[in-house]
């Protein structure tokens, strides 16, 4: 899972890359691209290592992405930079400063919005003028992937981003256009260390997803031994660090959820969106899992905790056999049986 952090200049995109990935960056570099790895907070995969005692407990990451210079050139280029990110986090400044101007969270975000939108429409012009030039030519042309793409024209015409548009957003045809304004969105409100609420942008939290940041505070606190973080997050009343609070939310915005694999002395989560089948989940492991897949012996995580133990589990009937299009549910503890 990639998440693009976007946003204008000001709003606190470097503070809020630094809180999530508790990577701080020496002033004379922060123009840079940066990319950072962190693993997936879950107590259950500690309650499953201190059961089985494995070598090795491997946590589900997920990677933040900041563009370097975004917004300092006028071009393609810059925004080509977040096209293979699955989701954006859009922050936007909901705080004052000294020299700065009163913050316009609602204008911030259109004016932001508005340049993924003119990046998509750039994208699929240029696509329909090619399709012309084929045409002319007596070149093949997919009809469906033309009506789609003439789909997407007309609702970026209206300045209405393709993520308002479920159907367009999932279309296969479409898939390998990697619209930004597709995109599933996360709304950032960068707020006062003392505000924790959004006040001033009802109309947009009732059309986006949003959440709430404090992200000087949560800066410092990426930077603070065990101990300390724990004074300061009841001091300021926050209930969970940035990074816990984002990716849950990630997950929820792209439809996550995580099931885990106790094989060779190895614990391990991975993350499928919701509904996959086993078949595919095998294949997400290896593909020779779900070329020769047999079957998949299952037990949810509660089912196993209640048991105590995987033995007495299955003494109760609680390990399941499923066949190749069970759909895998969060927290499943999965074993595939496969023959190649």
């Amino acid at each position: 899972m990639k998440l693009g952090i976007i946003g204008l200049p000001g709003s606190g995109k470097s503070t809020i890359f630094e809180a999530l990935t508790q990577s701080i960056l020496p002033e004379g570099h922060k123009g840079e691209n940066r990319i950072g790895t962190i693993p997936v907070p879950d107590p259950r995969l500690a309650v499953l290592t201190e059961m089985y005692k494995p070598k090795r407990t491997i946590y589900a990451q997920v990677e933040y992405f900041l563009p370097g210079m975004l917004r300092q050139k006028k071009d393609q280029q810059i925004w080509n930079q977040v096209r293979d990110c699955d989701a954006l986090i859009h922050v936007i400044r909901n705080f004052s400063g000294y020299g700065l101007e009163k913050s316009r969270p609602y204008h911030d975000f259109q004016s932001m919005d508005q340049e993924l939108i003119l990046a998509d429409l750039v994208v699929v012009e240029k696509k329909l003028e090619n399709v012309e030039l084929d045409r002319r030519r007596n070149k093949k042309t997919s009809p469906h992937e033309v009506s789609l793409l003439n789909q997407c024209l007309k609702n970026l015409e209206n300045d209405t981003p393709l993520r308002k548009c479920p159907d367009l957003a999932a279309a296969n045809h479409l898939r390998g256009y990697a619209f930004l304004s597709a995109k599933p969105m996360l709304v950032m409100f960068n707020n006062e260390d003392e505000d924790d609420t959004i006040s001033e942008a009802k109309d947009l939290t009732s059309m986006e997803n949003c959440t709430v940041i404090r992200a000087k505070l949560e800066q410092e606190l990426a930077q603070m031994s065990v101990e300390e973080a724990e004074e300061f997050l009841s001091e300021f009343n926050i209930t969970a660090s940035a990074m816990d609070r984002v990716i849950k939310q990630s997950y929820e915005l792209l439809g996550l959820i995580s099931f885990f694999t106790v094989v060779n002395d190895e614990v391990k989560a991975w993350t499928v969106k919701k509904q996959t089948q086993a078949v595919d989940a095998a294949g997400g492991i290896h593909t020779d899992m779900q070329k020769g897949f047999i079957r998949a012996e299952v037990i949810s995580y509660e089912d196993l905790i209640t048991a105590g133990t995987y033995h007495e589990a299955r003494k109760k009937g609680n390990v399941r056999l499923e066949g190749k299009t069970y759909q895998v549910r969060d927290g499943d503890i999965i074993t595939f049986r496969f023959n190649v």
